[in-house]
């Protein structure tokens, strides 16, 4: 074989492995993503600084519970969706507040606030159902666009509706209302810096870059003892 024949035929081999070196980087990239999605993510809890402690956020969309085994886990608190707009009540609200008292969590109740319902109406509903308790953590409101109604009035209406909610609700409880903002709904209705109120604040994985926050959101996947699929994970510090 010529000398040319020969830098021909090492040419050809290498076209050919060339599709097994791509695709086996191309796997092994996978790997690592799926890796990291379905494996680090789900079990990694942020270590704890002096005062902080963990907690979960829930609805009916979490189903059944068992409570013992959440607490069993290192989870001290969690939020409960007691409502929705005016009218709307979660489903698993009375049993997972139940459960969480039983088995000595710290427990809060959280309404979802919707554009298409006044802020009134949607305060007597949550009151009717999560009414004043003191043993309980402060009330939450919910504020996001995903999963809201089509309706998006102006950021003055918008104002004046959720400041209508928040007197109502901290009347009735006498204490100062948290504020869970999505990045959505700060974009359109911003809030964090003209209502001081606390701040649960959604970051993934990362240690919240706003001031006054009192929880932070660590991500919606983890794994916690107790709960089939994944949940939303938090950290409280005093």
């Amino acid at each position: 074989m010529t000398q040319d024949g020969a830098v021909e035929v090492e040419q050809g081999r290498r076209r050919r492995r060339w599709p097994w070196v791509v695709g086996g980087g191309l796997l092994l990239v996978a790997a690592v993503v799926a890796g990291f999605w379905f494996v680090f993510v789900p079990n990694w809890r942020p270590p704890l600084r002096d005062g902080e402690r963990y907690g979960i956020d829930v609805s009916n969309h979490q189903g059944e519970i068992d409570w013992q085994a959440v607490a069993d886990d290192d989870i001290d608190f969690a939020y409960i969706k007691a409502s929705e707009g005016g009218d709307f009540t979660d489903a698993r609200f009375a049993a997972n507040w139940r459960g969480a008292d039983d088995a000595g969590l710290d427990r809060g109740a959280y309404h979802f606030f919707t554009l298409c319902r006044s802020g009134r109406d949607q305060a007597r509903h949550f009151l009717s159902v999560a009414p004043p308790d003191p043993a309980a953590l402060p009330p939450a409101v919910d504020l996001e666009l995903a999963g809201n109604c089509g309706r998006r009035p102006s950021a003055a209406e918008v104002d004046a509706e959720l400041r209508s909610f928040l007197q109502v609700v901290e009347t009735a409880w006498d204490q100062p209302t948290f504020l869970y903002v999505g990045d959505d709904w700060e974009g359109r209705y911003p809030v964090r810096e003209e209502l001081d109120r606390p701040l649960w604040h959604r970051r993934f994985l990362r240690r919240p870059n706003v001031d006054g926050w009192v929880i932070w959101q660590v991500h919606g996947y983890a794994r916690v003892d107790g709960i089939a699929g994944g949940v939303d994970l938090d950290i409280m510090r005093t």
